[in-house]
């Protein structure tokens, strides 16, 4: 029988005996990968396997590259890897994936039990920092929200001090005309007239002309 026969018929049994089983997955006719452990195991592992064209008088390739091994140190792949090879080693020949992949779940504690999860460093910014970036952010936000045409309006709106003029509000207005005790009829004739100037945002040249002169 050749090696390529002995595969084919390697590869037929692996698919009947680990057929709905999610720990084997066939990535192509020849490699394979087989998860020792569930998945919230902490010491679970992903074993890859390759067959060489001459597999099973020579020894499959064998790796722990899966991303799902990053938190596994050198050490402890090297030390896993290193019992593997012996049991390869020791059925040399033969067809033997399912008594490695078995073998390794058997012994699954003896092969991490050096096993110390790599830990990724995390910087914790504390959360006033956070606060107070973000409140500043947001006023960068706001400023930057203004308009040409807005910033105009704020600045037509101001006198040469940056300030706004006395009057600007309807209220202050007619709380300043009534402290100049102008005549009670001119000023009840005039309120109405006064008020529609001053919502509409006009001057209303009458009242300049006609009325706020102090009795004497």
């Amino acid at each position: 029988m050749t090696a390529n026969e002995d595969q084919e018929m390697e590869l037929e049994a692996l698919r009947s005996i680990y057929e709905g089983d999610d720990c084997f997955k066939e990535t192509s006719p020849v490699s394979f990968q087989f998860r020792i452990g569930d998945l919230e195991d902490t010491k679970a592992f992903i074993l890859d396997v390759a067959w060489p064209e001459t597999y099973p008088e020579t020894a499959p390739q064998m790796s722990l590259d899966a991303f799902f091994n990053n938190r596994i140190s050198a050490e402890t792949k090297q030390m896993i890897l290193l019992k593997l090879e012996e049991q390869v080693e020791a059925n040399l020949g033969t067809a033997m994936m399912y008594t490695l992949f078995e073998w390794a779940k058997e012994n699954q504690e003896l092969l991490m039990e050096n096993h110390k999860p790599l830990v990724t460093a995390v910087t914790v910014t504390p959360s006033s920092e956070v606060m107070t970036s973000s409140s500043t952010a947001k006023k960068k936000e706001k400023k930057e929200q203004l308009t040409k045409a807005q910033k105009r309006r704020i600045i037509n709106r101001t006198d040469n001090k940056g300030e706004l003029p006395r009057g600007w509000n309807w209220v202050d207005v007619i709380k300043h005309v009534s402290q100049t005790r102008p005549n009670k009829m001119i000023y009840m004739q005039h309120r109405k007239p006064l008020l529609s100037c001053l919502l509409t945002g006009r001057f209303c040249s009458q009242l300049s002309k006609t009325g706020g002169k102090e009795d004497d």
